[in-house]
Order: C-alpha cells, then sequence, then structure tokens
C-alpha cells in the first residue's frame, strides 16, 4: 500500500536567482520541469507547485483567540519554501529516494513529509 508524502523544497532564493529570475534559476526551473514529467509520466506525482518569492508571502497568526496578519513568510530564515511535491511512495525509504532526485542549488534541502490521511 502506498503513502502519499510531501517533499517541501527549501532554498535560498538569493542563491537559486529566484528573486532575480537569473539564468541560473530558469535553468533549475527547467530542471523541474524535466523530473516532474518523469513522476507524472510514472503515476508517482499526484500534485506540486513551485510558489513565488517568500517577499510575497503573507502569514496569518491566531494568538490568545485573536487573528492577525502579517507581510512575509511565517518564519525569518536563509532557506525559504520554494515549493513542493506530493507523491506516491511504498514508504519513506522510496520517498527519500525521490527527494535525492529534486533539483536544488547548493544548500538547498527537501523535507520529506508523510501526509495525514483525511478519509
Amino acid at each position: 500500500m502506498t503513502m502519499q508524502y510531501a517533499l517541501l523544497i527549501y532554498e535560498d532564493e538569493a542563491v537559486s536567482g529566484k528573486e532575480t529570475a537569473s539564468p541560473a534559476y530558469k535553468a533549475l526551473v527547467d530542471r523541474h520541469w524535466a523530473f516532474s514529467g518523469e513522476l507524472r509520466a510514472s503515476g508517482v506525482q499526484t500534485a506540486g507547485a513551485g510558489l513565488k518569492n517568500a517577499s510575497s508571502a503573507t502569514t496569518v497568526r491566531l494568538n490568545k483567540g485573536a487573528h492577525s496578519v502579517h507581510d512575509g513568510p511565517f518564519a525569518e530564515s536563509k532557506e525559504q519554501l520554494g515549493g513542493f511535491y506530493i507523491v506516491n511512495a511504498e514508504d519513506l525509504d522510496e520517498a527519500i529516494a525521490l527527494a535525492k532526485r529534486v533539483p536544488l542549488t547548493e544548500g538547498g534541502s527537501v523535507e520529506v513529509r508523510p501526509l495525514l490521511g483525511m478519509g
């Protein structure tokens, strides 16, 4: 029985060139399109998307029963969530093997997380 995993991609936008849409960033996007095409063709990928720059994020927080809205990502950090894949895998080892194939810039990372069954 397969499980679904999220492959969450974190990279420094300054390194990836995402902030400037550099040639390096465009090449990285091309590598993601190719990788995603392989995953879809094999039936492994069920969803995925890249995300706009972290500067376009809005965060909603709940504190003592009141919501507040803030510009920017939830946490200030060097790496930002840049995109994700949702994949089917037999187990964590297979999900990790897929994560190792995700195109990254130097210093980037992929967090592998099982999805909760909602059914």
